[in-house]
């Protein structure tokens, strides 16, 4: 009911930016000839009541049996062409208001009425404004189509890190750092399967893969477990669990939620079995290399974030961990590093998280790096430090809701320890 009651809303609110925005379509069709005018009309009407259908396919259907693909696409783009819009109404709202401004000043001041509207020789404020709305909008709405490209376009991102106190011996270690594998959203195996022979190119000493392997269950990975099942490295692949490990279950009470979150955690926890992978949940293991040790924690997913579940206990896994003289960390959620590990953990060198994706829409050149979730994480992407400590954000090996990337794209992320 409440999934009905918000797709009701949401449909609704499309319609009122469908009309809102095509009164601007109106305005800057003014001047085309009429055959034109129609062609225009009919094209924006045409893709607004597609959209509008496809969101009361989504609605009154069962979303869940659509073909993978269809699904992904369809909601994909439903919400590429609100974004679109609602970025441009903002356009058409800043005119709109300045017009009645200046409207509620000309009757107080006659002499501002219709004298100072921006028109002669140019471009007026209106057109201006208008035009630069459906720009921005479609700008955005086509950078969403291109993006649909880049969601196999794996990134090796290598970085050495410098650790003081790392034993001599794994001077030169290569770690693979991989994350949020997101197996649901997946629609091509060959794809999927490159990223994985880049991986093994790299000859890893280990693998660390910080959690989120499906989307919602354990059997999205099915026919992905002799793909993933084929990544080597001479120490293994360790993982952890993400906070869609377990699914997002709906109980009757908080209590019976939680242990559907843990049941749906146990099934997902069996995939790792069948992948070959050791699954650290809340405890750790050690790597010996000529007599020394380094040592491996994963914990459950833990978030300083109230949205997501949180069943992790690094005290739990650090414990056995503690004389060990260089420790690194898997934890899915880079929230926790603030929120625990560098205030009571500090003698763990090394957080590894994914979690964020950047978002998988930002910008990353040169002077310049911004993604819309470093409004929400902190740490949302690449290296931070912070006194002897160090976390990386991997940006994400899959994709979720949003099948493709704009400017960041999916990472595979090599770190030679020094």
């Amino acid at each position: 009911m409440q999934r009905l009651a918000g797709s009701w809303i949401f449909l609704l609110i499309l319609v009122v930016i469908d009309i809102y925005v095509f009164q601007a379509v109106k305005s800057v069709s003014a001047g085309l000839l009429p055959r034109t005018k129609t062609i225009v009309f009919t094209v924006y009407w045409g893709i607004s009541i597609l959209s509008v259908s496809l969101m009361l396919a989504l609605a009154f259907t069962s979303f869940e049996t659509w073909h993978r693909t269809l699904r992904t696409y369809t909601f994909a783009i439903i919400i590429g062409l609100f974004l679109a819009k609602l970025l441009a109404s903002a356009f058409f709202l800043m005119d709109d208001t300045r017009r009645i401004l200046q409207w509620l000043a000309s009757l107080f001041v006659p002499s501002l009425n219709s004298k100072n509207t921006g028109a002669g020789t140019g471009i007026t404020r209106s057109a201006f404004l208008s035009w630069m709305g459906i720009a921005v909008g479609g700008g955005l709405f086509g950078s969403l189509v291109y993006g649909f490209g880049n969601k196999y376009r794996y990134h090796l991102q290598k970085l050495v890190m410098q650790f003081p106190n790392l034993p001599k011996v794994f001077s030169g270690f290569k770690i693979i750092h991989i994350s949020d594998i997101h197996s649901g959203s997946f629609t091509d195996k060959e794809a999927v399967m490159k990223g994985v022979e880049l991986i093994n190119r790299q000859k890893p000493d280990v693998i660390l893969f910080t959690g989120d392997l499906v989307n919602y269950h354990a059997d999205e990975m099915k026919e992905y477990v002799e793909v993933f099942s084929q990544l080597k490295a001479k120490h293994g692949v360790y993982a952890t669990l993400g906070n869609h490990d377990y699914g997002f279950p709906q109980g009757e009470t908080k209590e019976e939620t939680r242990q559907m979150q843990l049941a749906n955690a146990a099934a997902v926890a069996k995939v790792h079995g069948q992948l070959g992978w050791k699954l650290l949940s809340n405890t750790h293991d050690l790597i010996e290399r000529d007599g020394e040790h380094i040592a491996v924690l994963g914990v459950d997913n833990t978030s300083y974030k109230t949205r997501f579940p949180s069943f992790g206990k690094l005290k739990e896994a650090h414990a056995g961990a503690r004389e060990i003289p260089f420790k690194i960390l898997m934890s899915h959620d880079p929230s926790h590093w603030n929120g625990e590990v560098t205030k009571d953990f500090k003698d763990i060198d090394l957080t590894l998280s994914g979690h964020t994706h950047g978002m998988q829409f930002g910008v990353e050149i040169p002077g310049l790096r911004w993604s819309p979730v470093k409004y929400v994480y902190k740490q949302w992407a690449g290296l931070y430090e912070q006194a002897a400590q160090k976390l990386y954000v991997n940006r994400g090996f899959g994709f979720i809701g949003y099948p493709g990337r704009v400017g960041i794209l999916p990472e595979i992320t090599l770190i030679e320890l020094s």
